[in-house]
């Protein structure tokens, strides 16, 4: 869908996945597709408005309506023109609207709770430049004590869902759990806890029911603490970022499954063997209930 497209000078998305190789909870390789991430920097009549994190399917719309939406802009008429550059990650929107009290308007700027969007990152990632985080070894039977103890939070979600959970944790044990309506509102609180508290994060593991994204990743990282875990998937720039920053990532992760992105050599499969022996058990109980299906049926047949 295209109303105007003159102003459109350029459109052109960006790949929308990519693949890595992981490794899941029985050690096996496997390759998984990866939602891409791309930072794309808004200006309006050359003036810096924000950075948004997007796969990037369709720029000039987001784009628009994210200024349209934020009060920026108001009249289609006046737009010239709307250049989408990947090559600098920036999205150039020119109109003849009047934008003087932009600068004000950006002071006054609300940071919302959703999930889409962020203004930090060029800035942060110089100061996280020659950042190194330790390698900590992860037995996979304390990843599995520590899911457990994360099944007795989230109270919020389970009485009225549309939040996310996230946690600092320490071997087991769960030293601090909030929710909040963003991923990234909880993060922060749970930063602004150790820093209040005079803690560092080497020693914890960090949790979080959302997705591990960019903003995610590095988030994380400015707080110190070097694995990072999740009950949803990773974005190919927190993939990356991962990778560059030495964070240990695990997504996917409930009950006994889950995919190891990066860290691979610092898990530790201590129960492998007794999942194998599960995995056999269950796939009897399997073949047990489909027979038994399969005899019920021919008795109501009969």
């Amino acid at each position: 869908m295209n109303p105007l497209p003159k102003i459109i000078k350029t459109n052109a998305s960006v790949k929308q996945t990519m693949t890595v190789d992981i490794m899941d909870e029985y050690g096996d390789m496997m390759t998984k597709e990866i939602a891409c991430e791309h930072p794309l920097t808004v200006y309006l009549n050359w003036v810096e408005v924000v950075t948004l994190m997007t796969l990037g399917e369709r720029p000039s719309a987001l784009v628009l309506g994210y200024l349209k939406n934020q009060g920026f802009i108001s009249d289609l008429e006046s737009i010239e023109s709307v250049i989408i550059d990947w090559d600098t990650n920036s999205a150039a929107v020119i109109t003849k609207e009047d934008t003087g009290n932009l600068a004000q308007k950006l002071e006054k700027k609300t940071v919302t709770s959703g999930c889409g969007q962020g203004t930090m990152f060029g800035n942060v990632m110089k100061k996280l430049e020659g950042v190194t985080l330790p390698q900590p070894q992860l037995p996979q039977s304390q990843l599995y004590g520590l899911l457990e103890s994360l099944t007795h939070h989230n109270e919020t979600y389970k009485a009225a869902g549309a939040v996310h959970g996230c946690a600092v944790c320490k071997g087991t044990e769960i030293v601090s759990f909030v929710e909040d309506v963003g991923r990234h509102n909880a993060v922060d609180t749970l930063a602004g806890e150790l820093w209040l508290a005079g803690q560092t994060g080497e020693d914890k593991i960090f949790y979080t029911t959302g997705r591990l994204t960019s903003e995610m990743v590095i988030k994380v990282a400015q707080m110190g603490i070097p694995i990072l875990l999740s009950r949803s998937g990773a974005t190919q720039m927190g993939y990356e970022l991962a990778q560059k920053l030495g964070i240990t990532m695990i997504a996917r992760a409930k009950g006994h499954r889950f995919q190891v992105y990066n860290g691979m050599q610092n898990l530790i499969l201590d129960i492998k063997g007794n999942l194998d022996e599960q995995a056999k058990s269950f796939k009897l109980k399997d073949s047990k209930r489909a027979n038994d299906k399969g005899n019920d049926k021919k008795g109501d047949h009969q």
